[in-house]
């Protein structure tokens, strides 16, 4: 074995650390250390003016277990997330097998499904916010044609969170529905075809032959539909605010509130840290609990 041949697999491995090392530094960066950094934090008090940041421990996480907001936020995100989940999936997959067949007008079907996946939350929620509002919203007109009372959506405590998760079903459905729609054209047509040979049903064909094929696209939209309903933030700034009486308050509202709002820093970073800790918790369960009962070709 010569020096040169003996040394290439030791060679090639320095190339691909240094090949890594940019996107490493980023990683490290812009994620790891903002992680430990604010773990750090919400060991810590809120620095105020000359008082600096002092060491207190899990004072900020006991807080947070006597919250009664903090609770309240945690029961909406689950109920949000609960609806939000199942209900897009749902729905994207309904819509790409619609538009998956060889029907008229399909190119128009698939764009007006993703168009508000296009659309920035901002417009979306003002959007929203019109068919919401009362005795001349969008809604209301059609309410009242029905001859139904008038009725503020957003304004109730009963609606406002059910009104809002409706928006988020209506938001994501179309950017999941992509994911199954390409899953559903890699599909190889002799299945189709062999099942049409042996008169098999629509449903029976999607029951045992298509769903089972799409669930590596299925775990995939899981995991991302799971992380956006615990980021969703930006439509309750312009629909609720989290109102009223915080009984449309996300976990990440909250956040936002704690940290922007009242200026505690610290008590915010603590949030921050379980929020992380729940959606790195729900990954892991995803990847190693259902992933085994993933199907790949």
């Amino acid at each position: 074995m010569t020096p040169a041949s003996a040394g290439g697999p030791s060679l090639r491995a320095v190339h691909a650390w240094l090949m890594l090392l940019p996107a490493l530094a980023l990683l490290a960066l812009f994620t790891h250390w903002p992680t430990l950094a604010t773990l750090v934090d919400s060991l810590h008090s809120t620095p105020k003016g000359a008082r600096a940041a002092v060491w207190v421990g899990l004072e900020n996480y006991r807080v947070m277990a006597d919250d009664p907001v903090f609770w309240k936020a945690v029961r909406n995100n689950a109920l949000f997330a609960s609806a939000t989940i199942p209900a897009s999936i749902a729905l994207a997959l309904a819509m790409a097998l619609w538009v998956n067949e060889r029907l008229a007008g399909r190119a128009f079907l698939r764009m007006a499904y993703f168009t508000p996946t296009v659309l920035p939350m901002i417009a979306v929620a003002n959007i929203w916010l019109f068919f919401y509002t009362p005795q001349y919203g969008l809604l209301e007109q059609f309410t009242g044609a029905l001859g139904l009372p008038s009725h503020n959506w957003l304004g109730d405590p009963d609606t406002a969170l059910g009104a809002v998760t409706l928006v988020a079903i209506w938001k994501e459905a179309g950017f999941f529905m992509i994911f199954y729609l390409a899953a559903l054209q890699s599909l190889n047509p002799s299945l189709r075809e062999a099942a049409a040979i042996e008169g098999t049903s629509r449903w029976f064909f999607f029951r045992r032959v298509q769903w089972p094929l799409l669930m590596p696209t299925t775990l995939f939209v899981l995991v991302n539909a799971f992380i956006n309903a615990f980021r969703m933030v930006d439509h309750l700034f312009v629909l609720t605010r989290g109102g009223p009486d915080n009984a449309s308050t996300l976990l990440l509202y909250y956040l936002y509130e704690v940290g922007f709002g009242f200026w505690d820093t610290a008590y915010a970073a603590a949030i921050t840290v379980v929020l992380v800790a729940v959606l790195a918790g729900i990954a892991l369960l995803q990847f190693f609990v259902f992933d085994r009962k993933v199907h790949y070709r």
